[in-house]
């Protein structure tokens, strides 16, 4: 989902330059790698570096055919007019979570890496019970715009694009939690050629902007 808008606004270009058709389908990362590890047949599939890594190793995916395509970052969103806390400091970004009536954080991984980061605080059963955790393809900024949590915490590209919310801002430098998001290309895909020409069009000068403003980094190299 952190690739969801990104790819809907760079594959007309990629479309117009090349002549080829896409079709994109944006799920929860966990739905999305249970799928293909259930078999079902994609030319490409884009995820976290780590679950490419799974998939290639179960057989689902071709071995060395994993490209890092963008890193995001994780960012904190509070519902639209409501109180900014403090993310200055690690020290600060604690209070914060201390402070907060309630917590939303995804099942991806910037969800899991905030899971671990409360417990090195040892704050883990404290805020147990205010932890509200997104289902999978649902954004954790829909629960801030609806008020169901005070404090959100996801990747910058799909909260950037919310309505209903403030991004506050990233989390620190010393907290920041980045995710390489990669391409890996389905085992027996027909269509590999082309996969491999839209995925260098990702990676291209071209669209370095247009990555920049859903609030990702291209990779490099």
């Amino acid at each position: 989902m952190a690739t969801r808008l990104l790819l809907a606004d760079l594959l007309p270009g990629f479309e117009q330059q090349t002549g080829h058709a896409v079709a994109i389908e944006s799920v929860g990362g966990v739905t999305a790698a249970r799928r293909v590890l259930d078999g079902e047949p994609f030319d490409v599939v884009l995820l976290a570096a780590d679950v490419i890594d799974q998939l290639i190793a179960a057989g689902r995916l071709e071995a060395g055919s994993q490209v890092a395509l963008v890193h995001s970052g994780v960012a904190a969103a509070v519902r639209s007019g409501e109180r900014r806390p403090d993310l200055s400091s690690e020290e600060a970004v604690r209070q914060s979570v201390l402070a907060a009536r309630s917590l939303g954080y995804s099942t991806g991984p910037s969800g899991v890496a905030l899971v671990a980061l409360f417990e090195r605080w040892g704050i883990a059963e404290a805020i147990k019970d205010k932890l509200v955790q997104a289902p999978s393809g649902l954004p954790v900024g829909s629960l801030v715009a609806n008020g169901e949590v005070e404090l959100g915490f996801q990747q910058l590209s799909e909260l950037i694009a919310q309505a209903g919310i403030d991004v506050v801002g990233p989390l620190p430098p010393e907290l920041q939690i980045t995710t390489t998001f990669c391409a890996g290309i389905g085992v027996g895909s027909a269509h590999a050629e082309v996969v491999r020409e839209l995925l260098a069009f990702i990676r291209s000068p071209q669209a370095a902007a247009l990555i920049e403003r859903h609030g990702l980094e291209q990779a490099q190299g």
